[in-house]
């Protein structure tokens, strides 16, 4: 585990302002989500009926992929399907005039598909128009949350940021920063050739794409400029607008802790004759990127994922180490399940350990995922490509000795409690010796109890 990738990206960032300012942050969202669930009595069924829903529609994911296809087509956009990230790229880069200027909204899928850097390789000048993604291209940053990409940062250093790359004045204050962006980014939306937006959802049996978001570039991006360009994954898909409304009940209240964010937007094909705003052309591009070889598998419930960032916010690793610690567009719980699926296990196959296995992302999961099961069997094909963290290994070999032998393990136990009488307070322990202190620098243990729970129930009979 010293060799570990993830620890060379997270122990420097344990002790840092930038997990400071994201243990203020993911606390906030923790604290809105609960008060709106504990507001919304249905919350219960509603995330009982979009995992459903959810579920239904990745087990049918060629069915509704085609169904979209043929819905959007009737309403006058056109469809591209990407096997991967780079047949992805190629499309949207067939789609761009040379002297295009392009902005774009927030999208992980972009993001994962590395699209700005394919674009401007090609030189095109492509604006993000998110504020958080706005402020991370003026610092040559990446996103380190799903909903929240600067979370990491605080105020003062975005104030400074705009000083240095803008011109402006500087400020602290949230609201004239804003104010900074709105007014640098508006003539961008007024001249911009091209709009790429990601999107929350398609909808099959219309072939309407929907973006949901509390910034109102969203609206720009998708009726200013001529082109509109949609990249959504192909897992994103569901059935109707019924299901929609469903997805939409449980989407903001786990993400922000809103009812609803500000603005769900629907498209529904390009500009028709006599409409005075929209594109005159949108095109969708279905990118599967891998996800279709999932379907059938042991981890074809990841595809459910909604994007929400609610297991981020309550995962004790990503609340420590925030999300640039795991080295890949997708962090926290999800990340770990999903990074070694779409990226390869051989460089992000130890995410399976930045965790505690503590459940609390399943629990507050908006559509069900059993991130923890997936945790499990990935460590499970680590181990058995010989890739496990060498102390984890050879912590479960010891083990494993000893729970085979129920005489030896309970002399273990009493050696344990003896031994460690010197170092609890109050039956805790606090402060262990030797490597133990990389775990109790961030971690209080309990002294093991008087009794054992074999001794309780009277197995244990050699102690």
């Amino acid at each position: 585990m010293n060799d570990s990738a993830f620890l060379t990206r997270a122990l420097p960032l344990l002790a840092s302002d930038e997990a400071a300012a994201i243990k203020l942050g993911t606390d906030r969202f923790r604290a809105l989500r609960t008060a709106a669930v504990a507001a919304y009595p249905p919350m219960d069924d509603m995330r009982a009926r979009a995992a459903e829903i959810r579920r239904h529609a990745v087990s049918n994911l060629g069915h509704y992929v085609a169904q979209f296809v043929e819905n959007l087509q009737t309403v006058g956009g056109v469809a591209h399907i990407a096997s991967n990230a780079q047949e992805a790229c190629e499309v949207i880069q067939g789609l761009i005039d040379p002297s295009s200027l392009i902005v774009k909204s927030k999208s992980m899928l972009t993001e994962e598909i590395a699209l700005n850097e394919a674009l401007e390789r090609q030189g095109h000048r492509v604006v993000e128009t998110d504020l958080g993604e706005f402020i991370l291209q003026l610092a040559g940053g990446t996103p380190s949350h799903i909903i929240a990409p600067v979370i990491h940062m605080n105020r003062a250093q975005i104030g400074g940021l705009f000083a240095e790359r803008l011109q402006a004045p500087y400020t602290d204050d949230p609201t004239v920063l804003n104010d900074i962006a709105r007014g640098y980014l508006r003539e961008i939306f007024l001249s911009a050739d091209v709009g790429i937006s990601g999107a929350n959802f398609g909808v099959a049996a219309t072939g309407s794409i929907v973006t949901v978001t509390n910034e109102g570039n969203g609206r720009f991006i998708t009726t200013a400029p001529r082109i509109h360009i949609a990249v959504l994954g192909i897992e994103r898909l569901v059935p109707n607008f019924s299901e929609l409304a469903v997805m939409l009940e449980v989407l903001a209240r786990s993400a922000t802790g809103q009812p609803l964010s500000v603005y769900t937007n629907v498209v529904t094909g390009p500009r028709r004759p006599g409409e005075p705003d929209g594109p005159e052309e949108l095109h969708v591009v279905l990118v599967d990127n891998g996800r279709s070889s999932l379907v059938g598998g042991e981890f074809e419930e990841v595809l459910s994922c909604i994007r929400c960032g609610a297991c981020l916010n309550v995962c004790p690793v990503y609340r420590e180490v925030g999300g640039h610690g795991y080295g890949s567009v997708y962090s926290g719980p999800i990340g770990a399940v999903l990074s070694p699926l779409l990226f390869g296990e051989a460089a992000f196959g130890e995410l399976a350990y930045a965790s505690t296995l503590c459940g609390a992302c399943l629990e507050v999961c908006p559509v069900g995922i059993d991130l923890p099961r997936m945790l499990v069997t990935h460590r499970r094909r680590e181990a058995v490509a010989g890739r496990a963290p060498d102390p984890a290994a050879s912590l479960a070999r010891r083990y494993s000795g000893l729970a085979l032998r129920p005489s030896r393990l309970g002399w273990m136990w009493r050696l344990a409690r003896l031994s460690t009488w010197p170092l609890a307070r109050s039956g805790f322990i606090r402060r262990l010796p030797g490597p133990g202190r990389a775990w109790t620098d961030h971690h209080v243990l309990r002294r093991p109890a008087r009794r054992s729970f074999r001794r309780t129930q009277g197995t244990d009979s050699e102690t």
